[in-house]
């Protein structure tokens, strides 16, 4: 049991813990960013080297160092979109005159080379890993690159709620390309394949993997997507969800609340 209780306890303390320690960070003044950033390229380095040295590691301990190392690097991602390092071309909040085409294409360009840079790092670890057996590390990173674009595609399609409180004061201006509605058409389905995948990964971890590495592995893509599922969730159930990450907000406590209002409020 502990091969796969343990793997679920982790992958739901790493989620709890590193959300709330972005959202700590990326609520301090700026000043603070540039040393933020340092660490963080530095622990991307670190995690970039851990998937090289573990790529051929088929043990147990293999994948959980493979499974934070993808982590690590997903990390350093979302660091940089929130510090406002690399976002895209187009800093301003949306053209409220804008057609409902030109309204996506503007909420393209506020996270086009966030996009392009979650791709680099597909690619770079994906060239890492090339023909190793211990392949958790890019499992994960696109497990959680997976399930993230289909958040933000629920949130400018319209959510209940936007979790504008989450972001930095000098991102809130992305607000303006949210839309707060009770419902979308694509949550079902972005929930439904979600679980879906869930399911089937957990069924392998339980009955297909042939090790403890797969075991392992396969729990943790197994739990890692069902808590995307979870966040998923939290996009339109009527409960202050934000709140078991209190104790990150509290950087972001002294910051000026947008004057912005998301797209579609009355």
């Amino acid at each position: 049991m502990m091969l796969y209780g343990m793997p679920v306890v982790f992958a739901l303390f790493v989620w709890w813990f590193s959300t709330g320690a972005i959202i700590y960070l990326d609520g301090l003044p700026r000043r603070s960013f540039r040393w933020s950033l340092l660490g963080a390229t530095v622990m991307l380095a670190g995690a970039l080297h851990g998937l090289v040295s573990g790529r051929a590691d088929l043990s147990v301990s293999g994948a959980y160092g493979a499974f934070t190392c993808g982590l690590l690097v997903w990390a350093w991602q979302e660091m940089t979109f929130l510090m406002g390092a690399i976002t895209g071309p187009r800093r301003l909040p949306a053209d409220p005159l804008a057609s409902p085409r030109q309204h996506f294409r503007q909420a393209v360009q506020v996270v086009l080379y966030h996009e392009l840079a979650i791709l680099a790092g597909a690619a770079a670890i994906t060239a890492l890993t090339w023909g190793a057996p211990n392949r958790i590390g890019l499992f994960t990173y696109c497990v959680l690159w997976a399930m993230r674009t289909s958040a933000k595609l629920n949130l400018f399609l319209g959510v209940r709620n936007l979790s504008i409180e989450l972001l930095p004061t000098h991102l809130r201006y992305l607000g303006g390309y949210l839309h707060r509605r009770p419902m979308n058409g694509l949550l079902p389905f972005s929930v439904s394949l979600g679980t879906l995948a869930a399911v089937l990964m957990a069924r392998h971890a339980a009955t297909g993997a042939p090790n403890g590495f797969q075991a392992t592995g396969f729990t943790f893509l197994a739990a890692l997507t069902g808590l995307a599922v979870l966040e998923h969730l939290f996009l339109v159930v009527p409960l202050p969800v934000n709140t078991i990450w209190a104790w990150g907000l509290r950087s972001h406590a002294t910051a000026t609340p947008s004057v912005l209002k998301p797209a579609g409020l009355s």
